[in-house]
């Protein structure tokens, strides 16, 4: 693979220039460099998040064997990160995977892939904002409102749910003020943020190498995980694979903000590619000196409290703490990155009369140059999430998982016509010109990419009880059942909104 260098320099208004011959003109505001293009796709992805949330998860569910999930995940999103690498040096439009998948597929399944995404974003936004109660009120036992203290850092009981859906609220208001005052308050806030977390976690990834009590081997004990599963530690080790799954997912966000990126062209491919790099150099050194340092590793609290227990308990409390107010930060930008992708997906649909009332979800705001209805949108759907799953105790892990088969389903929207293409000769097309380009792996890494998002999502989806515990059948199936009742849902505004077009074109004198 390779990335070509021989195009020139951009000059002032190229961009706009670029953005016109797919048909659009500038409405957003061009102000994103290099360092806020990465940050964007870095933030969504969000080690810090996402391990702190899932650690515990993944040691109960595969024991410290479940740290080999991580590489392996990871290659398999590399894969899609390669792929799309070249789509957006091709198409740097607003909305990436759906933009993506309209050079690539029919009308149909462009449609599918932007509005299951859009339902994936408002899912993960709202499993991000639940991860609040996992880290502050292991911070201050001011910040578990609703329940007990015995709740705090819980999600699995009636009063910490209540509490994770009442801190939740609070980080959705606030983004959606955020992204209403303009890309500028955003990116500013999302550098910051993307900046606090990688210093924490390198700093993190030193203090417990400090204090590490076991070898490295440790990551070869599976603690007996295998028991009760059909297949042996195999079924224990998919299971745990979820924990993992879950972080390597958003890093096409840097596609998404195209049309606010100088030199998107160059810029979006290398921000998706190192995102994904960093994420998995971060989070791999974290979990593998986290398991080493560890005092107990068999302890009980670690399965309950994760990260942050394990934490608390080998640095201490006050300092401890310190690192949990560096995660919830992290936790803040992630969500914000999920809103910010998310509106700007909705935007490009309804620029392209994808969506019902269109005309008003993509007026951009003359004050702050961004999308102020998508962002209400998205505010609206999130809110009304969390509150009709007030108090449920089994909403965790089925948002998390249904968040991750509604991202993996457009990926592999845009993966797999582009294999057909391939295979077909006529991807990459002859004007591919002097951007990113996969040259002669590009057709093992695509079969790769498509191979490996249906797998993980035929293994996120599956009806396990150990995953999705609770006594009604919507529950096992939640991961399922929410993907489907979106699509069915899509698909029938799909075929509304073709029947009027027609109706309206034939109307016309």
């Amino acid at each position: 693979m390779r990335i070509l260098r021989s195009h020139p320099p951009e000059v002032p208004g190229d961009d706009s220039n670029d953005l016109a011959r797919f048909g659009y003109r500038q409405e957003l505001e061009r102000w994103l460099g290099p360092l806020s293009s990465f940050a964007a796709s870095f933030s969504y992805i969000s080690v810090l998040t996402g391990v702190f949330q899932l650690f515990g998860f993944g040691l109960t569910s595969g024991g410290p064997a479940y740290f080999w999930s991580w590489p392996l995940v990871f290659l398999g999103q590399l894969a899609v990160a390669l792929c799309f690498a070249e789509m957006a040096g091709q198409f740097p439009l607003a909305g990436s995977v759906y933009q993506w998948s309209k050079q690539l597929a029919r009308p149909l399944t462009s449609w599918l892939s932007g509005w299951i995404m859009a339902g994936g974003a408002v899912v993960t936004a709202a499993a991000v904002a639940v991860a609040y109660q996992v880290v502050l009120p292991q911070i201050s036992a001011a910040f578990q409102i609703l329940g007990s203290p015995d709740d705090a850092g819980l999600t699995n009981t009636r009063g910490g749910a209540e509490n994770a859906i009442l801190l939740a609220l609070g980080l959705v208001v606030f983004t959606t003020v955020v992204n209403i005052c303009g890309v500028r308050l955003m990116a500013r806030i999302n550098d910051f943020g993307v900046l606090i977390e990688l210093v924490a976690v390198t700093l993190l990834i030193a203090m417990l190498a400090m204090h590490v009590k076991r070898g490295p081997q440790v990551v070869l004990q599976t603690q007996g995980t295998g028991a009760g599963h059909s297949s042996g530690y195999t079924g224990a080790f998919l299971v745990a694979s979820l924990a993992s799954a879950y972080v390597f997912y958003g890093f096409d966000t840097a596609g998404a903000l195209a049309e606010e990126t100088k030199d998107p062209r160059r810029h979006a491919p290398r921000a998706i590619l190192r995102a994904l790099v960093a994420a998995f150099v971060a989070g791999g050194l974290l979990m593998l000196v986290a398991l080493m340092a560890v005092g107990d590793i068999g302890a009980r609290e670690l399965g309950d409290l994760g990260m942050p227990y394990l934490v608390k308990s080998t640095l201490g409390t006050g300092l401890g703490n310190a690192f949990l107010v560096c995660v919830a930060i992290a936790v803040t930008v992630c969500c914000l990155a999920v809103q910010t992708a998310a509106i700007r997906l909705l935007f490009s649909m309804a620029r392209d009369r994808r969506l019902p009332f269109s005309r008003v979800i993509a007026r951009v705001s003359p004050l702050s140059r961004t999308p102020v209805v998508p962002t209400l949108l998205t505010c609206l759907l999130t809110l009304a999430l969390l509150l009709v799953n007030l108090g449920n105790r089994h909403l965790f892990y089925t948002l998390t998982s249904a968040g991750i088969v509604l991202f993996y389903v457009p990926y592999l929207l845009v993966t797999g016509p582009m294999l057909v293409r391939r295979l077909r000769g006529t991807w990459p097309r002859a004007d591919h010109g002097p951007y990113f380009s996969l040259g002669r792996w590009g057709l093992a890494v695509n079969l790769l990419a498509v191979l490996y998002g249906t797998a993980m999502t035929v293994n996120v989806a599956w009806p396990r009880a150990t995953v999705y515990p609770g006594d009604q059948w919507y529950y096992r199936w939640g991961a399922l059942l929410v993907p489907a009742v979106i699509t069915a849902v899509g698909g029938a505004l799909y075929i509304v909104h073709r029947r009027t077009s027609r109706t309206a074109r034939r109307a016309r004198p």
